[in-house]
């Protein structure tokens, strides 16, 4: 291109200046230009679609059950390899691993007034010693708050916690296992309640040795709280 300047020699220099920015202003919009042309056509090529999160795809019945509780707000935890199941009209407590039936154990169950509520929960927490806070029910406005170790402590000497107030628990009252005669919850002997929570922590990942619990059963004042690693299924019905 052939520019003639008529003026003087500053004029030409600062035309030259502008011609060579606006040359160069060019050249990268044409360069910016052949770049996004060439990453279209190797999307289009690939087939690549824009790029989004993939969510992970379960595997198990366990599996999808945590992921679940993960979209509902819940903090994901795997099962145990066990589970309860209540049948009320029969008060028993089986536990099964996957289709085999392990253990029967005999349970009290609600009162025709306060019935023990049907549904799937999970056992999340053991208990030992626990202590007895009257709930905000109507049966239990009048009744005081009962110590760990307290003869009077309806709860015994252990629970697994699965949809509270509402607990398998021990009990001071052994003879009215077999019947209808609590406020919902699941009671059990004293005896099979710290077995069954032993099992429960084992099998939730959360073991103990001997030492530990000769020791839980020599302080029967000192509640023990243990959250279960692996959550165990529960079905009432």
């Amino acid at each position: 291109m052939l520019v003639t300047f008529h003026g003087s020699w500053r004029s030409a220099v600062a035309a030259a200046a502008l011609l060579l920015a606006a040359c160069t202003v060019s050249d990268r919009s044409d360069t910016a230009d052949s770049a996004a042309r060439a990453g279209d056509t190797a999307a289009a090529t690939s087939g690549a679609a824009p790029t989004t999160a993939t969510a992970a795809t379960p595997t198990t019945a366990a599996e999808s059950s945590a992921m679940a509780m993960t979209a509902g707000g819940a903090t994901a935890v795997p099962l145990a390899d066990i589970r309860y199941e209540v049948e009320l009209a029969t008060r028993q407590l089986h536990v099964f691993r996957g289709d085999q039936r392990i253990a029967s154990h005999p349970v009290a169950v609600g009162s025709p007034e306060w019935p023990t509520k049907t549904g799937e929960w999970r056992v999340t927490q053991v208990v030992f010693n626990p202590e007895w806070i009257p709930p905000d029910e109507s049966w239990a406005e009048q009744r005081e708050r009962r110590e760990p170790g307290d003869p009077k402590n309806p709860l015994g000497r252990a629970q697994l916690i699965y949809d509270p107030p509402r607990t398998i628990h021990g009990t001071n009252e052994p003879t009215s296992i077999g019947k209808a005669v609590s406020h919902g919850s699941i009671r059990m002997r004293n005896e099979t309640i710290v077995q069954l929570a032993r099992q429960a922590m084992e099998e939730g990942g959360v073991a103990k040795d001997d030492a530990w619990f000769q020791r839980v059963q020599a302080n029967p004042s000192q509640k023990e709280i243990v959250d279960l690693a692996r959550h165990i299924p529960i079905v009432v019905r």
